[in-house]
């Protein structure tokens, strides 16, 4: 095993991350930054599969690094059907599926594409997911929506949800299905809060479009009421309302940047409306994990925090001080999706992992 490295492919809408672990160390890493005028010249996000493919390989042999000894491709999982917990080999019907898009179209749908396609590149290779988006294990409780026409689903940050659990549970010497925790992932995308019972998440906000908290570019749940007259007052397309929630919502739409860079220069320079609209995400978020609490019925062992916004200290007091009375809390200020996905990568190299067929 000490020869043997693991490829991590992470796509997202402008640009894929890509790196090489060895022996649980990073040798390599990289983010290949995608054009937008590029990106827009394709009619369909599955059209950028050879076209990022084509990149990744590029900086592989541009690098001069060994390609013969990369035996483990773990990929960032797409919208695919409801699954289970675990690692997954791709195959011939998970490809369809992304393809297809079975719960939405996302750059995420290219992570188990573009794996796969560099595996066939290579000499000794396999394509993986780790913990997709679309892990499913809420109670059937957690899918009544209030009409039988709508069922809630389970799309969220599986992979650094189930990540850090794993890695608390660890740092206190408790397995993870001995704990009922409640997770909190504060993205740069959206926000995601699940109960975590005894290893499962039993109910989640679904963060894919917009459920639960707003967030740094998500509008989070908003007022049915109102948003049906949006949809129907003839200002707006589906795919502009869409954009609206999942793209253009939240901090974004408030204070007119999605940077976390150019929303803290703005609190580092006490932006009266940067920190009113920042301390309602807070208390948002905040009620939704008190919302979690009552999910496990009070018997919460920890909350985690995680999310790169975290290292703002008054942002991470601000949520801090509102549920400090549910449970001990960690904060994890640093989301490294690579080290998530190259820990399943490990478990395959180490022969510890157990592989479900999808």
């Amino acid at each position: 095993m000490l020869n043997k490295k693991i490829l991590v492919i992470y796509p997202e809408v402008t640009k894929t991350k890509m790196a090489i672990y060895q022996n649980e160390e990073i040798t390599f890493l990289k983010t290949i930054r995608h054009k937008v005028d590029v990106l827009e010249g394709f009619k369909d996000v599955i059209d950028q599969l050879i076209f990022r493919v084509d990149a990744i390989m590029s900086e592989l042999k541009d690098n001069e690094l060994d390609l013969e000894n990369i035996n483990v491709i773990m990929a960032r999982g797409g919208l695919i059907r409801p699954l289970k917990s675990g690692i997954y080999e791709v195959n011939e019907q998970m490809k369809k599926d992304l393809r297809i898009g079975i719960l939405g179209r996302h750059a995420t749908n290219l992570g188990g594409l573009i794996a796969d396609e560099i595996a066939r590149r290579l000499p000794d290779a396999k394509a993986y997911l780790g913990d997709p988006v679309v892990v499913d294990e809420l109670s059937d409780m957690a899918r009544v929506s209030g009409h039988p026409l709508i069922d809630r689903k389970s799309v969220f940050h599986c992979l650094n949800h189930k990540y850090v659990a794993r890695k608390f549970a660890k740092s206190v010497n408790k397995p993870y299905e001995s704990l009922n925790l409640i997770v909190a992932h504060i993205g740069g995308g959206g926000v995601s809060i699940g109960a975590h019972l005894k290893g499962r998440v039993v109910d989640v906000n679904q963060a894919f479009d917009g459920d639960g908290p707003f967030a740094v570019m998500r509008s989070g749940s908003l007022p049915v009421g109102e948003l049906i007259e949006l949809c129907y007052s003839g200002k707006y397309t589906k795919e502009h309302i869409r954009k609206m929630i999942t793209d253009e919502g939240g901090l974004s739409a408030y204070l007119g940047t999605s940077s976390l860079t150019e929303i803290e220069m703005l609190l580092a320079a006490n932006d009266e409306k940067a920190w009113f609209y920042v301390n309602a995400m807070a208390y948002q978020i905040s009620k939704e994990i008190g919302a979690m609490s009552s999910v496990l019925e009070g018997q919460v062992d920890a909350t985690l925090l995680t999310g790169n916004i975290l290292n703002n200290k008054k942002f991470t007091d601000e949520i801090t001080r509102r549920i400090s009375h549910i449970a001990p809390i960690s904060v994890y200020p640093v989301v490294n999706d690579l080290d998530s996905l190259a820990a399943n990568g490990m478990l395959i190299l180490s022969g510890k992992a157990e592989l479900i067929e999808y």
